[in-house]
């Protein structure tokens, strides 16, 4: 395939991360071409998606770039306005307040299939080429462009490709990037459920020996929740009644928030991190998941795949006659994005660790850590920056 076939772009995996990227490279004046295995499912109101994201404002900042983030917005996204972390062992509690940040709002409860719904209306819309349904067989690369072979037995060459397919990356694989899993032997249980004490924008994390209990705001008195459990009580709670669920998680979140009822399914969702050794081989990077998937805990996933997308969109060079986006500063931007990613997994992980025990030691001192930041605002004031990517 000639360098005049090519396009300027490529980008595999059409989830948040992925989509947006096609987007944001489309709107900057690249040729794209969007690789899906399957179209993206109609998101319904009536039919919430289990999959939840706490948008953080950088990430909403992106999709407001792209023209989305208003209609995500409009559509279904509660904004929370404070935070309260505290442990069952007792101590202190860390609390977050917009007000003290002199915002009106932290973040965003955004479900995974609005998100992707909104930003293919918008793709769709792009002069885009779209293979889907497609996958990647075959990854070749030369000095002047990336050669996919899909699937469907058709060929596509790009300058740039950009893997977004997931933590189990096809991609990656190909390029023979490695791509370390770690093994929490934790599943996370995710559902909606209904409060009786009213939930007032607030995010709700309590910290338990077995895990951490996040309660999510999407309406005045539901939640989404996400709890991290060793894998087989993980399984075991998932298949109880809803009548003894209501009361194990009453339990386990110390009566916080009221009666607790299940609104939903359950499902459990296995914890690992992985972490690609690179985000840069030749003309390939990585991103999203594909990159980095992490803890849970701090609900960062998403936003670290926006932010790849945000970096990577501006170290490329402006779009042009004879412009390649493969001459960016790739290995700096990947050298930058993995040290990012990395310090967030790992610090995540050692939270994680610190309370998800009931050792003395850690028992004694989390309760204090909590209590010290919430006593301290510049350090809340930190902490939240970090979070919010500002």
């Amino acid at each position: 395939m000639s360098r005049r076939d090519a396009v300027d772009v490529a980008v595999v995996g059409g989830g948040v991360v992925g989509a947006a990227a096609a987007l944001a490279f489309a709107r900057d004046g690249w040729s794209v071409a969007l690789v899906e295995s399957r179209e993206p499912a109609p998101w319904s109101a009536e039919a919430p998606d289990l999959r939840v994201y706490a948008l953080a404002p950088d990430a909403m900042a992106v999709l407001d770039t792209l023209d989305v983030g208003e209609s995500v917005r409009h559509a279904r996204a509660p904004a929370y306005r404070r935070m309260e972390v505290w442990d069952a062992a007792g101590g202190g509690a860390l609390s977050f307040d917009a007000d003290r940040f002199a915002r009106r709002e932290l973040g965003w409860i955004v479900e995974n299939g609005l998100l992707v719904d909104r930003l293919w209306v918008a793709v769709r819309r792009e002069s885009i080429a779209l293979h889907v349904p497609a996958g990647v067989e075959a990854l070749e690369q030369d000095d002047a462009h990336a050669s996919l072979r899909l699937d469907d037995g058709r060929r596509l060459a790009a300058r740039l490709v950009v893997a977004a397919d997931g933590a189990n990356s096809t991609l990656r694989a190909l390029a023979g990037i490695d791509a370390p899993t770690h093994d929490y032997a934790q599943g996370g249980l995710v559902a909606y459920v209904d409060t009786e004490r009213a939930l007032h924008a607030t995010c709700y994390q309590r910290f338990l020996p077995t895990g951490p209990l996040a309660f999510l705001p999407v309406d005045a008195h539901r939640a989404s929740i996400v709890w991290t459990l060793p894998t087989e009580e993980a399984a075991r709670l998932r298949a109880l009644d809803d009548d003894a669920f209501a009361i194990a998680l009453g339990d386990a979140s110390g009566g916080r928030l009221g009666k607790v009822r299940p609104a939903s399914a359950r499902v459990v969702v296995p914890l690992r991190r992985r972490l690609a050794s690179t985000c840069h081989a030749g003309r390939l990077v990585l991103v999203g998941d594909a990159a980095h998937a992490v803890h849970p805990l701090a609900g960062q996933g998403v936003n670290l795949g926006l932010r790849d997308v945000a970096a990577l969109r501006a170290a490329l060079p402006r779009p042009g006659r004879g412009a390649d986006p493969a001459a960016a500063r790739l290995a700096r931007w990947a050298r930058e994005r993995r040290s990012a990613t990395a310090r967030a997994a790992y610090s995540f992980e050692a939270i994680n660790r610190l309370f998800s025990n009931d050792a003395v030691a850690p028992t004694l001192l989390r309760g204090i850590a909590l209590g010290l930041a919430g006593r301290l605002p510049p350090l809340q004031h930190a902490l939240w920056r970090e979070a919010a990517g500002l």
